[in-house]
């Protein structure tokens, strides 16, 4: 989010907790909505559309699709998410619930219409051992969708 504030771009924010915002707060272009997507409340950025939606680390399969669905026509979804086989090396998240079936993301990407650029499944040897989902998809009108670009070409 602050790499995208520090490049021009205007950001929206989702969090139970914009505290952790603080240094951002009432800053322009800076939109921080405080909400507990879990709690089964509507989608709080329901009919709306985004140029990049990113999510890191978060799973909560009732608003996969809303999340899916709030990339705007040209734009581009970044998400990376623990995946099945995580639990398996003894860090968190464990708990099936929170990890990604094996394809899921590329299917809610689909699913919602968009094309998938990039999509990978990979136990990463970082300072802990992880098992992730991460995807690059674009909205059908992106440029993307008929010139990708080379490092997305097959």
């Amino acid at each position: 989010m602050r790499l995208a504030l520090h490049r021009g771009l205007a950001v929206t924010a989702i969090d139970r907790d914009i505290s952790r915002l603080g240094d951002l707060a009432g800053r322009p272009g800076v939109e921080a909505i405080e909400a507990d997507l879990e709690v089964g409340a509507p989608f709080p950025l329901a009919g709306r559309q985004f140029g990049a939606v990113i999510v890191t680390n978060y799973l909560w399969r009732p608003l996969l699709a809303d999340i899916c669905t709030a990339v705007a026509p040209n734009g581009l979804l970044i998400y990376e998410t623990f995946a099945r086989g995580h639990e398996k090396l003894g860090g968190r998240p464990s708990n099936p619930d929170f990890l990604l079936r094996p394809n899921e993301l590329a299917d809610a990407a689909i699913a919602a219409g968009l094309a998938v650029m990039a999509f990978e499944q990979v136990r990463e040897e970082a300072s802990r051992p992880r098992i992730v989902q991460r995807i690059a998809a674009v909205g059908p009108a992106h440029s993307w969708v008929a010139a990708p670009p080379a490092s997305f070409a097959g």
